[in-house]
């Protein structure tokens, strides 16, 4: 479609779906960094990743909520919690648990990214009132195998079924710019909304990290930085094919012109990333943010812990 009509057309599904020029604040806190045995090509995070991050232990508890509390105190109503692990450890289970129950006693949504679940993981979280649970999808299956070689696309498609059967809402998008062609943005954009539809999908555009697989590939490359009218087509369909869902802007934006973002909006992302951080990544900061949305004439959306979705269908 012609950019002008396609935009205008994610607009009229947002608006039939979506309070009109809200956006949800999140916030996203490593809570544990680095020394993931996954090979992600994306990755700083990874074990084959020259970046410099330095490996952690999971976060004490407290930290964490602290953490969340200035969080709320910055306007954020979501608070997502990653730990770069290939699958969490039963010992970490009741500390994962005690931080979910907390930051839902703030009046705050909850996610996490843990990396894959068995289904008892996902009844554990589900039990402990985890809103949202994060795994992506990442591209297109079709490309899936030029980015990660350590888990297949069935596995991820596994962790997704789990989260879902322990009713937990999914979080699933993935990244565009990894120097895939339009085809495997189609097809990732298809492998969404051909699934049962996430209730949140971020659409993540890739921050080429230095020691890293992909970031040293693309460096002074064209393909460094994806073309923005072609980031905001993808959002748009993001959103004509998937309504009801949460479209998520989220990796990218510190390197996204205000035009670029307000044309996200206006197709139908509605939700941003705030704080100076996204794990290990850079991002646009909460003034900055702030005075963004302020020009825009855009809100924030009240903080609501969504339950899960039996309960949402009560």
């Amino acid at each position: 479609m012609p950019f002008m009509d396609l935009v205008y057309e994610a607009q009229t599904v947002h608006r039939a779906n979506h309070p009109r020029n809200e956006v949800q604040l999140s916030t996203l806190l490593s809570i544990k960094t680095g020394g993931c045995p996954e090979d992600c090509g994306y990755c700083s995070q990874s074990v084959e990743a020259d970046s410099g991050v330095k490996a952690t232990k999971l976060m004490d508890v407290r930290a964490v909520l602290q953490a969340a509390a200035q969080a709320k105190d910055n306007g954020s109503g979501r608070f997502c919690m990653g730990a770069a692990w290939r699958n969490p450890k039963e010992r970490d289970m009741p500390a994962l648990k005690e931080m979910i129950r907390g930051v839902r006693e703030m009046g705050m949504e909850t996610c996490m990214t843990l990396g894959m679940l068995s289904e008892g993981q996902a009844r554990q979280l589900a039990d402990a009132g985890l809103d949202y649970y994060n795994h992506n999808i990442d591209t297109a299956p079709e490309n899936y195998a030029n980015i990660i070689s350590t888990r297949t696309f069935e596995d991820r498609i596994e962790t997704l079924e789990n989260v879902r059967a322990a009713g937990i809402n999914v979080c699933c998008g993935g990244i565009v710019g990894l120097g895939e062609t339009r085809e495997d943005r189609i097809g990732f954009i298809h492998a969404l909304s051909t699934m049962p539809h996430p209730e949140s999908v971020p659409i993540n555009a890739l921050v080429p990290v230095k020691g890293t697989v992909l970031g040293d590939m693309l460096a002074d490359t064209p393909l460094a930085k994806i073309d923005e009218i072609e980031f905001v087509r993808t959002v748009a369909v993001a959103r004509i094919t998937m309504p009801a869902s949460m479209v998520r802007l989220s990796a990218g934006r510190e390197s996204m012109s205000e035009s670029c973002q307000a044309l996200c909006f206006m197709a139908g992302a509605n939700s941003i990333f705030t704080g100076d951080k996204l794990l290990t990544a850079p991002n646009t900061g909460d003034d900055k943010d702030a005075a963004m949305l302020a020009k825009l004439g855009i809100r924030a959306m009240q903080a609501v812990p969504h339950g899960h979705l039996e309960e949402a269908a009560e």
